[in-house]
């Protein structure tokens, strides 16, 4: 299967005991089908679909899908481009983590009956945790800040908004400004690159000076939903607030996925949130609820967002979608994962030499929880090895903003 065009580093896999990847695939993977069997009175056909995907992580194989996975075929026909038959029959720890992990959450969803036909046909495994988050009073404390960040000059509102986009729900969404973001604790800084102002040069306030290029859309490839998904919303209203873009197209998930993953489904529950915060939350929320029925906000689901595969496969319709856009922002380490390749690429490999492929401008917006990385210079890494830190790769304390025009 076509991958970079350009020599790669290798693959992360996950076969190596006592690395993240193994430790996701061995300990994360059986949590994940325990938590969703003990969520929902499945039946007892459920119960030992969820049972053999149990036994399959712990010393199984990947399987192609059922003869009845989906009710149209299409879903098998499109696991058969994306390397089912490479890598049916061989170990989960031996073939590429990224494929290995998407391959999980498709099984789990087909345990649980998601694409039916049945009673259980469309129901979100992870729903009841989503909606909690939303409705922890946290996300109340959160959104009334929004109140005091109203009064901030509007350039320093946006930048605000930017890192809450960024940490998620790390941000405290207190919308602390510095440009730090999460303190870590430690010598290093807790943003490891920082290419925010060349997206803002991408997308000017209006009259901050023409584009020349028409109209600015922005794309925006969302990561998580709940207390993740809501900054996201957030930047992009302050974004159509301040002229900045035009029109927005937000592309989630087509149906659940890595547990947390956004739905469309999701979006809609955190418009409502929003709108019934009140006070600037709700100002937000009705803005975003208009631009969706005018058109200027579209929400897009395509089937590549759940592929096992880089962004650098994607096709053609897709490529459009983001060659028309004025920048991609894509949101997430998953994200990442995609956009770079699930590679040991050196951190210091240029960012704009992995995603040359890309069809237009780029943006990533990341905190790091996984072990790829780019595009940190010499000077960051070799304060990042000697800060003792063993898991700065992965333990969510740093976070990049990385573009490519």
């Amino acid at each position: 299967m076509p991958d970079t065009p350009f020599a790669p580093a290798p693959v992360i896999l996950g076969d190596e005991p006592g690395s993240f990847p193994h430790g996701v695939l061995a300990e994360r993977h059986p949590a994940i089908v325990r938590q969703v069997g003990d969520a929902f009175p499945l039946d007892p056909r459920r119960r030992r679909a969820l049972d053999a995907l149990l036994a399959s992580c712990a010393d199984g194989v990947v399987e192609p899908l059922p003869a009845d996975a989906d009710p149209t075929g299409r879903d098998r026909e499109r696991w058969a481009r994306w390397g089912m038959d490479a890598y049916a029959g061989r170990s989960w720890y031996e073939v590429p983590w990224l494929w290995a992990e998407s391959h999980f959450y498709r099984r789990l969803l087909e345990a649980v009956g998601y694409f039916g036909p049945g009673a259980w046909q469309g129901v979100d495994p992870f729903r009841p945790a989503k909606l909690a988050e939303l409705d922890a009073p946290e996300t109340d404390e959160e959104l009334a800040a929004l109140d005091g960040l109203d009064r901030l000059p509007a350039d320093e509102r946006t930048r605000a908004l930017l890192h809450g986009s960024l940490w998620g729900n790390r941000a405290d969404l207190g919308f602390r400004l510095s440009d730090r973001g999460a303190d870590t604790g430690g010598e290093v800084e807790a943003l490891v690159a920082d290419d925010s102002d060349t997206l803002w040069s991408l997308l000017p306030a209006s009259g901050a000076g023409t584009r020349g290029r028409g109209p600015a859309t922005l794309c925006l490839v969302a990561d998580n939903a709940g207390r993740e998904l809501v900054p996201d919303l957030l930047l992009v209203s302050q974004l159509l607030a301040e002229g900045r873009v035009d029109r927005a197209v937000l592309h989630v998930k087509p149906y659940p996925y890595y547990v947390s993953d956004a739905t469309p489904a999701d979006v809609l529950d955190a418009l409502r949130r929003l709108v019934a915060a009140g006070g600037a939350a709700a100002a937000h929320g009705e803005r975003l609820w208009t631009a969706l029925t005018e058109g200027r906000v579209t929400v897009r689901a395509h089937p590549f967002s759940c592929a096992p595969l880089p962004y650098a496969d994607m096709p053609d319709d897709l490529r459009e979608d983001f060659a028309a856009a004025t920048v991609t922002v894509l949101k997430g380490d998953l994200n990442y994962r995609r956009l770079v390749g699930d590679r040991w690429w050196p951190p210091t490999t240029s960012f704009a030499h992995v995603t040359a492929y890309f069809p237009g401008p780029v943006a990533a917006l990341r905190t790091l929880k996984s072990d790829v990385v780019t595009g940190l210079d010499a000077r960051t890494e070799a304060a990042l090895e000697a800060s003792g830190e063993r898991r700065w790769r992965t333990s969510g304390t740093h976070a990049l903003i990385q573009v490519r025009c």
